[in-house]
């Protein structure tokens, strides 16, 4: 088993990417707390409670998958968007995975855990998606990846991201002809990444891997969006 002895903490846990992400773990060996809603990321101090009670429960934690984010709407562009859906958006995806990961980071650090932590971003964190506050969410994830990825370096602590093209979820369903956009000719489905999530994770496929923000889209991206389908 790839992870065996490890403990994982895995945001957005009850379904879509994070839940398969934690499952998938979880067969490969780890001990994994998934949660999603019973701790409220959009709410002040919740991110730091959630770190100790990580830490509480499984006593050390040498994993960190963040994948919670709030359910959105394809209403809600850059000049519809409510501040408080703005709020809520970076409030969950940056602000609280960045403390949870400081936390744990520092956890890892100070216990000398060789530990690895993995940020679910998005294609959008590079190209806009109309939902601005989504997209500056996974820019700024990504950037959070990065810097966390240059400190926790030299403590052997490896960070890294992931960006899944078109999954349908948390309010995506994608537009007419999105199939004849993607090169494989499907849309995703979590199982399509949580597979590729433990290979970075893992020391025998991903030890020398860190800074790093993979895309996993089925080739979407090699296409330029606006074009008509051919």
């Amino acid at each position: 088993m790839l992870l065996r002895n490890d403990t994982a903490l895995v945001t957005g846990a009850a379904q879509g990417i994070g839940q398969a992400i934690a499952r998938a773990i979880g067969d490969e060996g780890a001990r994994v707390l998934g949660v999603d809603r019973e701790f409220d990321l959009s709410q002040p101090g919740i991110a730091k409670k959630l770190s100790e009670h990580a830490i509480q429960t499984l006593e050390t934690v040498s994993i960190f998958v963040h994948a919670a984010s709030p359910p959105r709407s394809e209403a809600q562009t850059a000049l519809k968007v409510t501040e408080a859906q703005w709020r809520e958006m970076l409030e969950v995806n940056l602000n609280a995975g960045f403390i949870i990961a400081q936390a744990l980071g520092n956890h890892m650090r100070d216990r000398k855990i060789r530990g690895r932590m993995l940020f679910v971003t998005s294609l959008h964190a590079e190209s806009p998606r109309n939902l601005p506050h989504y997209s500056a969410s996974k820019a700024g994830q990504t950037m959070v990846m990065k810097e966390l990825a240059r400190a926790l370096g030299p403590s052997g602590i490896r960070v890294n991201a992931i960006a899944p093209g078109a999954i349908p979820g948390a309010g995506f369903k994608g537009s007419p002809g999105l199939v004849d956009r993607i090169a494989l000719k499907r849309v995703g489905k979590p199982a399509d990444i949580a597979p590729m999530a433990v290979a970075i994770l893992s020391e025998k496929y991903g030890a020398y891997m860190t800074g790093a923000s993979v895309i996993i889209d089925g080739g979407i991206s090699l296409y330029n969006w606006l074009e008509a389908s051919s």
